[in-house]
């Protein structure tokens, strides 16, 4: 029976490839190479198991190939052989005719492989795991048992290596795999793939070998891969000379003033190789030669052998000051490690995965946690575990999370819990949870910064409009006066909420500024989400594009999924406005994909609004109103409280055009409720346009003209445009077309001027069905014949559009559409719609679809 393998789907391939050749009576040869560990032998192993009746030889030691087949032969850790009889082989095996019906498989480990020892040979190179299959791998292991915090650090620590991560699950107990008892603080089983590792080191010079052990033990301080200080290894007695034979072997590389180990694996091997107390020799020679205070106390606790509060506790006092926060991690897990108090172990420990958490790994963070497991409950660890709920799980275990640390919690810290628990209820769309959060925030007498911004949003959500305003303005005075990134976000919400948007992108961009110069990395996603919104709420929708895919390369990085579904709202609603509807489509479905398990409302709300405007720039209002219904109608399914009133100006606008006026009317009257009580300056003139969508003949002119005032007093181009477009179509329809020209040619403008192409090309629409050739547009080909309203119909009905759905689009009846589509067939001179597309697709008039799936391909 073949061997289940996990994310070798390239290398199977080869294999079967090879293999198949034996069954049309051909041969070949594959050599496989990988670093110790990543699955050579079971790669073996899984051609043996395929061949079927094909015949199969394991070559252990030189003989000749043999001469009759179909046979396949395997020649596993080829490496282990004199080298005159792997010379011998290699070449009979380039000898060997590609028609002789032998095949064979040949595996040697990566770092035995002699430069063009190989040439001539067809050879694949065994990598590690992605963590895709090596998650794969740990469920099998261990039948889903392991809890998710320590199988990601199992996944960390094995570094892709599949027997490594076997060994490393075997060695732990099963309340340790599933967190119930704490974790080792260095996790034991990888001592055989380890020695693997090591062991080519041992053709080395004796000085090499203890530049390398001086190399790896600075790198106890150092964040993964930052490598080793060359100037502290040779203050250490280090030879720079001996660094070549360890370059020319591939173990390390020296770069920029530092030393970096070629593979995660090589530094641990190195300090496993060497005996004990080497090990604590070279720690403590760095300990002494060192010139930072964080980092000799750190090589001094590696070489400590027991429990010591002195130097646990001289750890703990210098993480305390300001220090990358990935360093002051790596010195508080340090300290705990010392501590023989189970309390004080697990505050620091806490406190060792919260520095963890701000420097963008929440894996190392869980990782810690999870060597607090059985100690009695910890304000501490429930915040750390809350707020990376916040940034990875569902919103409402956060909250919950936040708020039971917020009880255990000391008044400062539990202040920053409840209010992550409020975040977490606003992320739900909880208007309730997050001002009885908000509520419970003590009072902060030396930020009144704070205090100013806790009372403004619960008088807000309370329903005192004004004095929530008064509060929260506060705020924006406030910020002239901090650097402080939370601070200046929490700014940029408050302006938001009273309508400055322009101070909101203001606080975004310096929280931007301030978080790239001083951190915490874990706050750089965020800061970038704040700015794009703030920017898309200001019409600058090109600048919120690429703050929001900086953001979103940041989330990810960073492992903050949650703010990657808020990114891909913000980018669908950009794209909506660009008209990309392939990239809307894309970035809405990975909005919900991340909002749906984890209780995101407000990324799935701006989702579904993203894709309705869209809807509505491609002439689907029927679709658009469909979508945003249940959002902006009262109701259990309605969308998010601070989002839904903001999507109402479109529903209105969907809903009018198809037909569901009634809900128009609804909307439109709690607008108009929210109008009066918002300081968003956009709100006036929208509501003065859906007023305008629903008023009677004779009084509409002068309500989108109303509109329009208040459109001059307001930022928002886009905005702006869009009531000029529908003042235009309204004119146009009123058979008004030489006064529709002017509001038409204004929406183009405005539309063109934001990047709005799907919006613009309606314009240019309207402005030929109105009689004015756009300037600048090609030529119409067949369709030059008909009238820009025929010309529009033939356009809808050759995209498969049904003549209701067309009648629906333009505003117009049904038996028009009969009249003008007759009229076209007969003067195109085609007989179908079929023939309609095919004519249209083969002047250029619509996309040929045969050639639209080739450009994608």
């Amino acid at each position: 029976m073949a061997p289940e393998l996990y994310g070798r789907r390239a290398e199977i391939a080869a294999v079967e490839s090879l293999v198949g050749r034996l069954r049309t009576g051909r041969g070949g040869v594959l050599a496989l190479t990988a670093q110790p560990g990543l699955g050579r032998t079971a790669l073996v192993e899984y051609a043996r198991a395929i061949c079927g009746p094909v015949p199969t030889v394991q070559q252990t030691a030189p003989a000749a190939l043999p001469q009759e087949g179909p046979l396949l032969v395997c020649v596993d850790d080829a490496h282990t052989w004199r080298p005159a009889d792997r010379t011998a082989l290699l070449a009979d095996l380039r000898r060997l005719p590609a028609e002789r019906p032998v095949a064979v498989l040949l595996t040697l480990a990566e770092h035995h492989v002699r430069v063009g020892e190989l040439g001539g040979l067809a050879i694949l190179r065994l990598g590690p795991l992605d963590d895709s299959a090596a998650g794969a791998l740990l469920d099998r292991l261990t039948r889903g048992a392991a809890d998710p915090d320590v199988g990601a650090w199992l996944t960390r620590e094995a570094a892709g290596n599949p027997r490594l991560l076997t060994a490393l699950v075997t060695a732990l107990t099963p309340d340790q795999l599933a967190g119930r008892t704490p974790l080792p603080d260095t996790l034991p089983g990888g001592e055989a793939v380890l020695h693997d590792y090591a062991a080519p080191l041992d053709t080395l010079p004796r000085a090499t070998r203890a530049l390398l052990l001086l190399a790896a033990a600075a790198g106890e301080h150092e964040p993964e891969g930052a490598g080793a200080d060359l100037a502290l290894l040779l203050r250490a007695g280090g030879d720079p000379g001996e660094l070549a034979p360890a370059e020319a072997l591939g173990v390390v590389v020296g770069a920029g003033g530092r030393v970096h180990f070629t593979h995660p694996l090589l530094r641990r091997a190195v300090l496993h190789r060497a005996p004990l107390a080497r090990r604590r020799a070279a720690h403590a020679r760095l300990a002494e030669v060192g010139r930072d205070r964080l980092a000799r106390l750190v090589q001094l606790a590696c070489a400590a052998g027991d429990h010591d509060a002195r130097l646990a506790s001289a750890l703990a006092a210098a993480a305390a000051t300001p220090r990358p926060h990935a360093e002051r991690s790596a010195a508080l897990a340090r300290a705990a490690a010392l501590t023989a108090d189970t309390a004080l172990r697990t505050d620091r420990l806490a406190d060792a995965a919260e520095a963890a958490r701000q420097a963008g790994d929440p894996v190392r963070a869980r990782a810690l946690l999870a060597r607090t497991a059985g100690a009695p409950a910890h304000g501490g660890v429930h915040q750390v575990r809350g707020l990376l709920s916040l940034a990875d799980g569902p919103a409402a275990d956060a909250r919950e999370a936040l708020l039971t640390a917020a009880v255990l919690l000391p008044p400062e810290p539990a202040r920053h819990a409840l209010i992550g628990a409020a975040e977490a209820a606003w992320a739900m769309g909880d208007a309730a949870a997050y001002r009885e959060a908000m509520t419970r925030v003590p009072a902060c007498a030396d930020d009144d910064s704070l205090e100013a911004y806790r009372a403004g949003m619960c008088a807000v959500l309370s329903g005192r409009t004004a004095e929530g305003h008064a509060l929260l303005r506060r705020c924006l005075t406030a910020m002239q006066r901090t650097a402080e990134p939370a601070g200046l976000l929490r700014a940029g919400a408050a302006a938001l909420v009273v309508g400055e948007v322009e101070a909101a992108c203001g606080a975004g961009a310096r929280a931007l500024a301030a978080v790239r110069a001083y951190g915490p990395e874990v706050l750089l996603p965020r800061a970038l989400e704040h700015l794009a919104y703030g920017e898309l709420r200001a019409g600058r929708h090109t600048t919120a594009r690429a703050h929001a895919l900086e953001g979103l390369r940041a989330a990810h990085r960073t492992g903050q999924p949650n703010v990657a579904a808020c990114l891909h709202a913000v980018l669908a609603l950009a794209a909506s406005v660009e008209g990309d509807a392939e990239a809307c489509a894309g970035h809405a479905a990975a909005a919900a994909a991340g909002a749906g398990p984890h209780g995101l409302q407000q990324a799935a709300t701006l989702a579904v609004w993203a894709v309705a405007r869209a809807d509505l720039a491609a002439g689907r209002p029927g679709d658009a109103a469909a979508r945003l219904a249940p959002l902006v109608a009262p109701g259990p399914r309605r969308g998010h409280f601070a989002v839904r009133m903001l999507a109402v100006p479109c529903f209105v606008e969907a809903a009018v055009q198809a037909g569901r006026r009634a809900e128009a009317h609804s909307a439109t009257a709690e607008f108009t409720r929210w109008t009066a009580a918002t300081a968003d300056r956009l709100a006036p003139a929208q509501l003065a346009r859906c007023r305008a969508l629903l008023a009677p003949p004779q009084q509409t002119a002068a309500a989108y003209e109303s509109a329009l005032v208040h459109h001059d007093r307001s930022p928002g181009e886009f905005e702006r445009a869009r009531t000029q477009l529908l003042f235009g179509q309204w004119l146009r329809r009123g058979r008004r077309t030489r006064e529709a020209r002017g509001p038409l040619r204004d929406a183009l403008v405005g539309f063109e001027r934001c990047g709005a192409r799907a919006w613009a090309d309606r314009s240019r629409g309207e402005l030929r069905a109105a009689g004015e050739a756009v300037a600048g547009e090609p030529g119409q080909g067949p369709l030059a014949a008909l009238t820009p309203q025929q010309q529009r119909i033939a356009r809808h009905v050759a995209e498969g559009a049904t003549n209701r759905e067309v009648a629906v689009r333009l505003s117009v009846s049904h038996r028009t559409v009969d009249h003008h589509l007759r009229n076209v067939f007969a003067a195109l001179g085609v007989r179908s719609r079929v023939e309609l597309s095919r004519l249209l697709a083969g002047d250029g008039g619509l996309p040929d679809r045969d050639e639209e799936i080739a450009a994608h391909l």
